[in-house]
């Protein structure tokens, strides 16, 4: 299992970019229980009008998410931060096996709030 750097709060400019490339870098393996372990074990997340909560759903949505979305690769970068919170823009593509393999693109903002231990507990996205 990948060990992932304990980043904790309160964020500096350094530590709150380094959080962020961390997360894009586990994204990017999509390898959902590689993600799932930067997120506590009760992780509340928003995705568009879907709430879920804990590892078992998070693994899930991820699951479902890449066995239509081929060819997956995203990109964050940090858009402002505050003591234990950090806002990240994001923006992916992917290629739509559920569409004939058309290349599509997602991009937003995420909310993110970490315990003292540095895990992520909230992640709120808005997509366009």
């Amino acid at each position: 299992m990948t060990t992932i750097p304990r980043l904790v709060p309160p964020f500096t400019q350094s530590t709150a970019q380094q959080k962020v490339k961390v997360a894009q870098n586990l994204w990017n393996t999509r390898d959902p229980h590689k993600v799932v372990q930067a997120y506590t074990p009760k992780s509340i997340w928003r995705n568009r009008s879907h709430f879920f909560e804990g590892h078992t759903s998070i693994v899930q949505f991820l699951q479902q998410k890449w066995a239509h979305e081929k060819s997956y690769m995203l990109r964050k970068e940090l858009f402002a931060f505050q003591d234990n919170k950090i806002a990240v823009q994001f923006w992916y593509e992917y290629q739509d096996a559920m569409d004939e393999m058309k290349w599509k693109r997602c991009y937003g903002i995420e909310h993110w709030s970490f315990d003292a231990e540095g895990e992520n507990g909230e992640k709120d996205d808005e997509w366009k």
